[in-house]
């Protein structure tokens, strides 16, 4: 049974999240912490960082991340087959639909509307690992805000804007500063 479920669950965040893996952060979240309570919102922030770090597109390492945390190897298995299914039938039909009537103009019309929904959908996940950095988790009041969390997301969005850090040796910098720092002043 749960693996049915798992597969459900990420066939219709594979389904739904147009635009990407960040697009599919708030679906993942979703179904994994609101609706199943496979994790915790620190669970899924964690799964976020890791996902984002090893290789891969970040909703099939999610996927992966979370069926193997919920019913193992074949969970990862079902899991990530039913995030990945959706993509593979979608993209097939649409390169053919694409390559046939690619100078249509309401061809073009649909593919210009469906942007300002996934920057949406970007923006929201963006919006909730930031509170969650900010206030750690609690009540958004004055007493809650990580002033660490805030500085190194400072640093790191300086660093990626300003000099085009790698963002895998900006994660590395900015988790050792968070232990170290977090040693000295936690």
């Amino acid at each position: 049974m749960i693996y049915l479920k798992l597969f459900w669950s990420f066939i219709q965040i594979g389904l739904f999240s147009i635009g990407g893996g960040y697009a599919a952060m708030p679906l993942i979240q979703a179904q994994a912490v609101e609706q199943h309570a496979w994790l915790s919102i620190n669970e899924f922030i964690d799964l976020i960082t890791i996902a984002e770090m090893t290789p891969g597109p970040i909703a099939v390492n999610s996927a992966t991340f979370v069926g193997i945390r919920i019913a193992g190897i074949g969970g990862a298995i079902v899991a990530t087959l039913g995030c990945i299914l959706p993509s593979l039938i979608i993209v097939s039909l649409l390169s053919y639909v694409y390559t046939k009537y690619k100078n249509i103009s309401i061809l073009q019309s649909v593919l210009k509307s469906l942007r300002p929904a996934v920057v949406a959908l970007i923006a929201s996940a963006g919006l909730s690992i930031l509170l969650k950095v900010v206030f750690g988790g609690g009540a958004m009041v004055l007493a809650n805000i990580n002033v660490i969390g805030i500085c190194l997301f400072a640093a790191a969005f300086f660093v990626l804007r300003k000099f085009k850090w790698n963002p895998i040796l900006v994660m590395t910098l900015c988790g050792a500063a968070g232990l170290l720092l977090g040693i000295l002043f936690g």
